[in-house]
């Protein structure tokens, strides 16, 4: 499953789960004739967010500083919940908890790991948040990378602790719990999503219907732009340069793009990327290097991306087919790179 120390997005790349970085919110002013917009942006989950809101002259409350605020406290209480590094988040307790027994966390962390849990399900296991032995083994956890490769006897008894079967999570009252003590959560491969869609449920609640939320690449539109048109949101070539492969037109949906090709080492001439497959223990070898996917909720857009980049182009794209997901896949070729596509995905955004 992708790590948290470089899971690649649409436009940007995506970074650890951090601490929450204060800066100043930068309030960032463009007028039209009819239309005006707003924007927000700083720091957060060690990446960054911009919040774009579109609003008429009149008929709907101008957003001024509050919202800015009101935006940073949603980010703090999420940060302060779901980042593995703050150790006193929820999920950092949680994973400090060496026991079986029932561990209480806010509801809305056990809505995130329920949902992880589905997809977790669905996708066999590709994806799964209890793969943080796994990332820290090979380096790519909060020490940073190795440079060296774990011996096979290591891999198995570090892959012993994984596994999505081994966790539970309950409604009422809100709790999570472990079959194995050891067992160890990271949610850096959802929670960025779950941030947007907070955000996004925050506007909606206060009557703005044109706006465009993003945290460290994860992006949510509702409405128009400024030009009264959909959201243009791009999809970055997967390699270093990170040029526009691919323009699609948002509205009313969210997008993730997850890749391979920002974090990795390379030992004896082998390239070892930071996308680990919980089933084997090992990073990826296949030639998926960017798979951008298209859904309702970002949360979920995100946690598909990553589970549909572990699972590979040929078995990927089965999997996004049969949950009928549009999902846009960019395959490395001796000469570049090639692209597929679901039906969903050319149907709908490619006119």
């Amino acid at each position: 499953m992708k790590t948290g120390a470089g899971k690649n997005k649409t436009l940007r790349v995506k970074l650890p789960i951090g601490l929450l970085c204060f800066v100043c919110v930068f309030i960032l002013y463009c007028f039209s004739s009819e239309n005006r917009i707003r924007v927000f942006s700083g720091a957060t989950m060690g990446t960054s967010y911009t919040v774009k809101i579109v609003y008429q002259s009149s008929g709907v409350q101008i957003p001024d500083s509050s919202a800015g605020n009101a935006i940073d406290s949603l980010l703090i209480l999420i940060n302060d919940m779901m980042s593995v590094h703050d150790p006193n988040s929820g999920i950092s307790r949680f994973n400090d908890f060496n026991a079986t027994d029932w561990f209480a966390v806010p509801a809305e962390l056990v809505f995130v790991v329920e949902k992880s849990l589905q997809v977790s399900k669905e996708s066999k296991g590709a994806f799964d948040i209890t793969v943080s032995p796994l990332i820290d083994l090979w380096g790519f956890g909060k020490t940073g990378i190795h440079q060296s490769i774990p011996p096979a006897e290591t891999i198995k008894k570090y892959s012993q602790l994984v596994g999505y079967q081994y966790l539970k999570a309950r409604k009422q009252p809100p709790a999570l719990r472990k079959h194995i003590p050891q067992l160890q959560c990271n949610l850096s491969a959802i929670a960025k999503g779950y941030g947007v869609d907070r955000i996004a449920a925050w506007l909606d609640n206060r009557g703005f219907t044109n706006y465009m939320v993003e945290i460290g690449g994860e992006i949510s539109s509702r409405g128009t732009n400024l030009q009264g048109a959909p959201w243009r949101i791009g999809i970055s070539e997967p390699d270093e340069m990170g040029q526009i492969h691919r323009v699609v037109e948002l509205r009313d949906k969210a997008i993730a793009t997850s890749g391979d090709y920002h974090n990795y080492f390379e030992k004896d001439g082998i390239r070892y990327s930071h996308t680990l497959d919980p089933r084997t223990g090992r990073p990826i070898t296949h030639k998926l290097a960017s798979v951008t996917v298209i859904d309702s909720s970002c949360m979920m857009a995100d946690a598909y991306a990553t589970a549909i980049d572990v699972l590979g182009p040929e078995s990927g794209y089965e999997f996004a087919r049969e949950n009928s997901l549009p999902v846009y896949m960019l395959i490395r070729q001796e000469d570049g790179f090639k692209a597929e596509m679901t039906s969903l995905f050319s149907s709908t955004y490619l006119k």
